[in-house]
């Protein structure tokens, strides 16, 4: 398994830890600056339906920090109103903020029509009766949090006779309710109220956004709490939600949206991780202080230990795609950007491979997702068995898996996929059909960025599809694709 370096530094105080943690979720987001707010090219009549129709009534989460909440003085603040002001400064389109008690009344208020947008939410089949969904805005992945005694979660639909706890009108509720009836739901009031039943051994779990669990347990100090897995298949997705009566404006949202880039997500996430480290900071050292007063050196230490153990299995959890063990889209976004800086310093090539299961829709629909989730897991394990030691093999999203190939060159990285698609097409799945897989290859030219490799990766993959499939094409730079490498009897 290839790791970026680290010199693994131990944290200074109580609860670092924590938010080490959080951070590794973020993908592509290290040390970034603001990029400039330029305006996004809108059409004639773009700009004619801004002018007419670019204000909309805005309901939020009141209380979903750090993602977003009304403070005190009634302003929208947050990682979503900070991403909601770059749309707005980019496109022209307004938001006027209509204050609601709670997300549950904010999703009543847009049905009603007292509000026309809704800020940052996940788009589902309900939801969709009356609301139209931009592009994602943000992702993030669904953590378990139990009591510390709770074993670790592999498989939410083997637990039996256990309860969990989510805030009303989320989308994982609706999510939870159709795909693990197994699991008893208790609706509360809020993320802290639903951690607070947790504390209490009053329900079993709860289940929420990594970023928003790691700032509710710190801030509210509940560290008998831990992260004991990750719901499969389910990332957060947060979008920009607007009434029926406005979805002639998505197209304008979403070219705002298009427009963020990986420097200002990476801004506004610092800035507010950034405040969130010096809170931690502070309490840390009031903690200390108490602690030495109290006499309770030594809890502080478990503490710590805990703190630490915890911190290790959550970055586990937050590199690695739970079905299939390999490292998750996040983890390998991290390692394109370190093997690219790596390549632009040394001159040394870099290769990355782009797989897609052949007809992989046919399994889920004719046996059933349990055994399309068995094909992904078995197809993992030929991944690992058949790359170089040097390669890192991940699940890029759904049926596509990546592949990074480091100080290798578009023949050597030909000669990885063709032996990835034989030893696919020659394995026995769990279906009566025979599983294949086409591969596009690509390397990396001088001053290309990384969205352009994988782009080309793409493109190259799309025409090994249309090749006729259990095949790998390569593409160079500015060329068509060409056919690279194919399976015996294709």
């Amino acid at each position: 398994m290839h790791h970026l370096p680290t010199d693994n530094p131990v944290p200074r105080f109580l609860l670092n830890a924590a938010i080490t943690a959080c951070a590794v979720v973020i993908w592509s987001l290290f040390m970034a600056h603001p990029a400039l707010a330029a305006r996004v090219e809108l059409t004639n009549a773009e700009k004619k339906l801004v002018e007419a129709e670019g204000e909309l009534r805005l309901c939020v989460d009141p209380d979903w920090r750090p993602f977003e909440e009304i403070d005190e003085h009634g302003t929208h603040q947050g990682i979503a109103a900070d991403l909601l002001r770059l749309i707005s400064e980019r496109t022209g389109i307004g938001f006027t903020l209509v204050p609601t008690a709670n997300w549950e009344e904010s999703l009543a208020f847009s049905r009603t029509g007292k509000c026309e947008a809704l800020s940052f939410l996940n788009e589902t089949p309900k939801r969709k009766e009356w609301l139209s969904f931009s592009r994602p805005l943000f992702t993030d992945v669904n953590v378990f949090i139990t009591r510390e005694e709770h074993p670790f979660i592999s498989d939410p639909a083997e637990l039996v006779n256990e309860t969990l706890a989510l805030p009303k009108g989320t989308a994982m509720e609706e999510f939870i309710r159709r795909d693990y009836p197994n699991l008893r739901i208790v609706t509360v009031d809020s993320e802290a109220d639903a951690l607070l039943l947790v504390t209490d051994r009053k329900v079993d779990m709860t289940l929420r956004s990594l970023i928003v669990a790691a700032h509710t347990i710190k801030s509210e100090g509940w560290f008998n709490l831990k992260i004991s897995g990750q719901l499969p298949a389910f990332t957060n997705k947060l979008r920009v939600g607007v009434t029926k009566n406005k979805g002639h404006l998505l197209a304008v949202l979403d070219k705002g949206i298009d427009s963020i880039n990986a420097q200002d997500r990476g801004a506004i996430l610092n800035k507010h991780i950034s405040i969130n480290v010096q809170t931690v900071t502070d309490y840390s050292l009031l903690y200390k202080i108490s602690s030495f007063f109290l006499g309770g050196g030594a809890i502080v230490g478990f503490w710590l230990w805990q703190l630490k153990k915890h911190n290790r299995e959550l970055q586990r959890i937050s590199q690695t795609d739970t079905l299939t063990g390999l490292a998750n889209r996040a983890h390998l976004n991290a390692l394109l950007a370190y093997e690219h800086a790596r390549t632009k310093r040394y001159s040394h090539p870099l290769s990355v491979i782009i797989i897609d299961l052949d007809f992989f829709k046919k399994v889920n629909d004719e046996w059933g997702h349990l055994t399309g989730d068995a094909v992904l897991r078995e197809f993992g394990g030929l991944l690992e068995s058949g790359i170089r030691d040097s390669d890192l093999a991940g699940r890029w999203g759904g049926e596509e898996f990546l592949i990074i190939c480091p100080v290798t060159d578009t023949d050597s990285a030909t000669v990885v996929a063709a032996r990835l698609v034989a030893l696919t097409a020659d394995h026995q799945f769990p279906t009566p059909q025979r599983q294949t897989i086409s591969a596009g290859i690509a390397t990396l030219s001088p001053g290309e960025t990384l969205d352009e490799l994988l782009s080309r990766a793409d493109e190259a993959l799309y025409h090994a599809k249309k090749s006729g499939r259990n095949r790998a094409h390569a593409i160079t730079e500015n060329a068509p694709a060409q056919q690279a490498g194919s399976c015996a009897g294709s």
